[in-house]
């Protein structure tokens, strides 16, 4: 092959930004030599003396002038020469002193005023002559001492040191806030071979297909001669989509430890800013900052902070900051001055507001689907967060992927935790199945609100209403198998709650719906079969039925009067609108049907409640005496259920029939 066909990339030199610490080292050492100044300054080493040795001294003619220092009550003497040579003087002062100008002694007074009357008193004295009298008298000095120095200057040592503060600060040198100079900055930490991530694609389980995309990328960074030979180029960029919790940054973090190159990542929030071009600014500092790295890879995690769609929701004519880096980051990815080398990998959950130039192969050529994990992901998960927990010999991980339907990576990660926590807390040595299956319920329905004070009334309204659910599914052929119901207060205003097992399936005919939502309403019904009367507990599945039966009509098109017609905007575009995208005449028979259609799933199921009064009331009086059925207590109660299909996935389903033991009370 030619040259230009180059199956390494260019190593660049990395730029040494580590900017000295001089001129913090200059003016810590000012400061240092200031105060040094103050603590040794020469009216701190004056030797001192008392007011009749003084008078002695004189009265030997060795003193040469006194000087009185109006700032600090004291009185400096300096000695003769011929005085410096006696040695009571040279053991008194020290070498420090001693070859010195003066002053060389200090007496300190209580008042200047007493101190100058006394002293010319002295002066009068006979045996001082004339001459020598005159160079005696007191010269007043402006001198203040150490301390009072110190106050003074005080001030000026601060604002100094603040000054230097702020200023190391607008050249980069602070912490969130500062910068001011350096705004324009990127914000992505970087993980080179000094700083290596830890997570492998070893500690990632349930994402396969991702993990396998994401080999791919991970092996032609490290051997790219394998691709480029047969003439393949590496994918500028790969965008994880999808739920949260899924895995979608652990990803990113695995594919960080698995590489062998340098490794940016930053958050989208991390361009965004109030000053206007600082979002840009960064974007093109980052990839400065990678372009001289290269080869290395750059994660955005939740780039839609800053890659909407541009024009959605901004006033004409008005500047958009956002869409600015926006731009900016579009150029870099895929612009006339691009540069290769880079992969950029980005996280998001909410693909469908992203702008369309953005998601365009050249820029991110691959979409990789993090989704919720299968019962077979599930399974490993939960093998990997169960690695570094004691177990007791009875975990069973395929009951626990069976019993959490729906459950996100981080969910599962979520559950093992509360696990351990549970068991530490009942002073377990181990922990087994019991405390999986109270972590699972609590990931479900929160909290267990054990002194939760509940009316007699009030409890046997949630027990029916419970087991209406409980029967309606019972009876149901499409309804999803029963694991267990409870009436248990848990959360914030769950008073009871049944858990079911949803198959692991993509569609959904028009009947599954419809036993669905008959099973949903199973509870209100219940209370009007048995009182009458209904209540405010059947908030959450009047919610879900409507959002249900609105998605059969609206959206999948599973109506005879509105026909194949669905009106779900998938890519978005409508959020903002203010209009529906159907007339006011269309809106007013969806919602006819609407209505038509829970009045239907009402009415049979009431009747189907009304036909199995007596297994409705056995189930209610049994859940009122243990609180927690399980689906073999079910079938003790009322029997197996009718119409089971005996498939490989109910087969696998009834490893889960036989009840937990009996929880374990907590230690105090």
């Amino acid at each position: 092959m030619s040259d230009n066909n180059s199956n390494e990339f260019p190593k660049r030199k990395p730029t040494n930004n580590s900017g000295g610490g001089l001129q913090g080292w200059i003016v810590a050492a000012i400061i240092m030599g200031i105060i040094g100044f103050l603590l040794f300054s020469r009216s701190a080493s004056l030797a001192p003396i008392k007011y009749k040795q003084l008078e002695q001294m004189i009265l030997q003619k060795d003193v040469e002038k006194v000087a009185v220092v109006e700032g600090n009550r004291s009185v400096e003497v300096t000695l003769t020469r011929d005085a410096l040579q006696k040695p009571e003087y040279k053991k008194e002062l020290g070498n420090n002193r001693y070859n010195s100008g003066g002053p060389h002694l200090k007496i300190d007074v209580v008042s200047v005023e007493s101190f100058m009357n006394e002293y010319r008193e002295f002066l009068k004295t006979p045996q001082i002559d004339e001459a020598y009298r005159q160079t005696l008298y007191p010269e007043s000095v402006e001198r203040q001492d150490m301390m009072n120095m110190v106050w003074q200057l005080l001030p000026f040592i601060v604002v100094l040191g603040l000054m230097y503060f702020l200023m190391s600060r607008m050249t980069g040198g602070g912490g969130p806030g500062g910068a001011i100079f350096n705004i324009g900055k990127s914000r992505a930490a970087l993980f080179d071979a000094d700083s290596k991530v830890k997570i492998t694609f070893n500690d990632v389980a349930g994402l396969e297909e991702a993990k396998e995309e994401l080999q791919e990328i991970v092996d032609f960074l490290k051997t790219p001669k394998k691709y480029t030979e047969l003439g393949g180029k590496i994918p500028k960029g790969a965008l994880l989509v999808g739920p949260p919790g899924t895995g979608k940054t652990l990803l990113a973090k695995a594919v960080a430890g698995e590489a062998s190159v340098p490794f940016f990542s930053l958050s989208g929030s991390d361009f965004v800013e109030m000053f206007v071009g600082v979002g840009a600014a960064r974007v093109r500092d980052l990839f400065k900052q990678a372009k001289e790295k290269a080869p290395c890879i750059i994660f955005i995690d939740e780039i839609d902070a800053v890659g909407r769609s541009r024009g959605r929701g901004s006033m004409p004519g008005a500047n958009d900051e956002r869409e600015n880096t926006l731009n900016s980051l579009l150029v870099e990815m895929d612009g006339f001055g691009s540069d290769a080398g880079i992969i950029i990998l980005a996280a998001t959950n909410r693909p469908d507001v992203l702008d369309p130039a953005l998601m365009r192969p050249g820029r991110f050529d691959r979409q990789i689907s993090v989704d919720a994990p299968d019962i077979v992901g599930r399974e490993a998960i939960f093998k990997v967060h169960m690695k570094p927990l004691k177990l007791s010999d009875n975990i069973d991980v395929k009951k626990l992927a069976t019993q959490t339907p729906g459950f996100a990576g981080a969910e599962i990660a979520n559950v093992c935790n509360e696990a351990a926590l549970l068991a530490a807390r009942r002073g377990k040595l181990a922990i087994d199945m019991q405390d999986f299956h109270d972590a699972i319920d609590r990931e479900i329905g929160g909290l267990e609100k054990k002194n939760k004070l509940i009316s007699p009334e009030e409890k046997e309204i949630v027990a029916y209403h419970e087991a209406g659910h409980a029967v309606a599914g019972w009876f149901l052929e499409h309804a999803n198998p029963l694991v267990k119901v409870s009436i248990v207060p848990r959360g914030i205003a769950a008073l009871g709650y049944a858990q079911y097992l949803p198959k692991e399936q993509y569609l959904y005919r028009t009947e599954q719906l419809f036993d669905e939502m008959c099973m949903t309403l199973g509870g209100r019904a219940a209370e009007d079969v048995v009182f009458g009367k209904i209540s405010t507990g059947a908030l959450s599945d009047l919610e879900r039925i409507t959002k249900s039966a609105y998605g059969m009509i609206s959206i999948y098109g599973m109506n005879d009067k509105i026909g194949n017609v669905s009106y779900y905007d998938s890519k978005g575009q409508g959020e903002m609108s203010f209009t529906k995208p159907y007339s006011e005449d269309t809106a007013k028979i969806i919602d006819e049907e609407v209505k038509k259609l829970i009045d239907s799933a009402y009415v049979r199921t009431k009747a189907m409640l009304i036909e199995k009064r007596e297994e409705l009331e056995k189930i209610a009086q049994e859940l009122l005496k243990k609180e927690i059925l399980y689906q073999s207590d079910l079938v003790d109660l009322i029997g197996k259920r009718p119409f089971e299909k005996l498939t490989n996935y109910q087969e696998f389903m009834d490893k889960i029939d036989t009840p937990v033991e009996e929880k374990v009370p907590i230690v105090e």
